[in-house]
């Protein structure tokens, strides 16, 4: 799916919400709210008048990890972007090159055998392609240095063009993260939560909006093309489970707080549309022809008019929803990407 719409370079969000002016908090941002293709136009902290008493939101309680490391490929500097931890020990990474203004570009060198000297002493080497579509992503596995200790000590956030400057990991962390044992995380933020802040999510409760955490990490997009998602670790737990279950013979709404959160609930459901307990890794696609079982809504960004995840939206909405919001939001000068403006989509 690609939207017709052309988004103009100064809609990109350039800094959080909360960096633009005195007195703005990470909910300063504007929601587009579709409902079928009616459209309106509300800011962020509106949401809990637009949802009732009994809806269920699915959020994503994954962490953000500092996911860029700097390295080196001989006399080379390079950029690992870490993204997502085997079960073997091995990471899925991406190496870039630094582009001069902060950020990074692709780089197309890296071979099976390949070495990358990383900052204390670390050695990272290139084992094989993540997927045979590619070779963006490579196994590669570390030695001389524990990763999530090269993260945590010489790690920043992931950072793309089109964005200011540098900021610190907290700005890239939900209100809904949870620390994970192994050191896994996202390499990028799952960003539709962002907005959320405690006095909106103690709001939410107060007028019984209820939350079902799930937790998937999202790995490395690719910021040159719009590749289709490749495997991803997910855990539904047996609580949000039976909570998702309730709410769906109740008849009352499930609304997933980002697209990582509708692949962890949709990995989970049966063909009867049941979701069960479950944890491992997801090889799920959703599109129209899949369709969804469980999510009866969706909170996002603003995606890019090329991104695969907008096959997922089209399979909450539908195509006609999808055309008329994202024409809505460009003549409106919603702001694109992590620190964006949100949408929200309801059948």
């Amino acid at each position: 799916m690609t939207l017709a719409v052309r988004v103009p370079e100064e809609l990109s969000a350039r800094v959080p919400a909360e960096q633009r002016g005195p007195g703005l908090d990470r909910d300063g941002v504007r929601l587009l709210v579709s409902r079928g293709t009616e459209v309106s136009h509300h800011v962020f902290g509106e949401l809990p008048g637009l949802l009732r008493a009994g809806d269920l939101l699915v959020v994503n309680t994954s962490p953000t990890l500092a996911a860029a490391v700097d390295g080196s490929v001989g006399h080379t500097r390079v950029v690992v972007h870490f993204s997502t931890r085997g079960d073997d020990g091995r990471w899925a990474v991406e190496v870039r090159e630094p582009d001069g203004r902060g950020t990074t570009r692709a780089r197309a060198c890296v071979d099976k055998g390949t070495v990358v000297r990383l900052p204390g002493g670390g050695r990272l080497v290139a084992e094989e392609p993540l997927s045979p579509r590619g070779d963006r992503l490579w196994w590669a596995r570390v030695s001389g240095a524990e990763v999530t200790a090269v993260l945590r000590e010489h790690g920043r956030p992931i950072r793309y063009a089109y964005t200011e400057r540098d900021q610190p990991l907290s700005v890239y962390q939900t209100v809904f993260a949870l620390p994970v044992p192994d050191g896994s995380g996202s390499a990028e933020m799952p960003s539709a939560a962002r907005p959320f802040t405690a006095r909106l999510v103690a709001e939410l409760v107060s007028r019984g909006v209820q939350f079902a955490p799930v937790t998937l990490h999202t790995g490395v997009a690719s910021a040159e093309s719009h590749e289709p998602p490749y495997p991803e670790r997910f855990s539904v737990p047996g609580e949000s489970a039976r909570l998702i279950n309730a709410a769906r013979s109740a008849g009352r709404r499930v609304v997933a707080v980002g697209t990582t959160a509708v692949r962890a609930v949709e990995s989970a459901a049966g063909a009867d549309g049941v979701v069960r307990a479950r944890a491992g890794w997801t090889e799920l696609v959703v599109t129209p022809e899949r369709g969804v079982r469980v999510v009866d809504g969706l909170l996002t960004g603003l995606h890019e008019p090329e991104a695969s995840h907008l096959l997922m939206l089209e399979a909450v909405a539908g195509r006609a929803a999808i055309d008329r919001g994202y024409d809505a939001a460009v003549r409106g000068r919603y702001l694109w990407h992590e620190f964006g403006d949100v949408h929200l989509l309801l059948r």
